[in-house]
């Protein structure tokens, strides 16, 4: 069985300061293209109160190097497909960061070997999640904050993470600029993806920057009127 390793993969260090002094650093894997978010919430510039990652996927070596000593304080998942948690069991090993992923996608994570197989690599396992997201809950780290929002229909257990102040969101694998996640994964739900895109996401203020698990970021705006899964919507209604 073919090794998968995650230290050959192509990496984009993309650093992006936001309004209230969010630092977000993305990280990209060629192996699977996925986005890995490294989020540093900023005392005062340049001055961090606090750092979580998102999604570690293949670049964990990359992200606990760039951390340079910072203490970490949680591993967030969005969801337990394997491009985006091959990377949770190095990153927790080096940092003793928390992880936390939502209950119904807890199935997925803990059969993430079965998942590697599949596509005839190996991986990691994982260690048990440390707590568990919920809708509406807030996570908070340093200054910042941010909103869990639960989006199932890619996956039974997917959430985003809305920061208000800050105008951002990261959607995982919910919505990318111009498409959708795929619901012909176990546990997807085409109808359900796109009622909640409708309800969770495009409820967002439009000029919130969306960050993506795959692609470039995008806003809520654009998608609105130019992602052709969801404008028009089934049956000709409007997204």
């Amino acid at each position: 069985m073919k090794k998968w390793c995650p230290r050959l993969a192509h990496w984009r260090v993309r650093p992006y300061f936001g309004p209230m002094n969010l630092d977000i650093r993305t990280f990209t894997s060629m192996g699977w293209g996925e986005n890995a978010y490294l989020v540093r919430c900023q005392a005062s510039e340049g001055v961090s109160s606090g750092a979580v990652v998102i999604d570690p996927g293949g670049e964990a070596p990359m992200i606990a190097d760039a951390l340079e000593g910072e203490v970490l304080e949680a591993i967030l998942l969005t969801h337990a497909h394997l491009d985006h948690i091959e990377g949770v069991a190095e990153l927790k090993r080096r940092t003793d960061a928390p992880v936390y992923l939502h209950e119904a996608d807890r199935p997925l994570y803990d059969r993430v070997a079965a998942q590697a197989a599949a596509f005839g690599v190996e991986v990691e396992e994982p260690p048990p999640p440390d707590g568990a997201l919920a809708d509406n809950q807030q996570i908070r780290f340093g200054g910042c904050s941010f909103e869990v929002r639960h989006v199932p229909g890619h996956s039974p257990g997917h959430v985003l993470f809305y920061a208000a102040d800050a105008g951002v969101a990261f959607v995982g694998d919910i919505v990318f600029a111009g498409s959708i996640g795929r619901t012909d994964l176990p546990g997807g739900d085409y109808r359900q993806l796109l009622r909640g895109i409708r309800e969770r996401v495009l409820s967002l203020p439009d000029d919130t920057r969306l960050y993506p698990g795959h692609g470039p970021d995008t806003n809520v705006g654009h998608e609105r009127v130019g992602n052709p899964f969801l404008v028009p919507l089934e049956g000709g209604r409007m997204a």
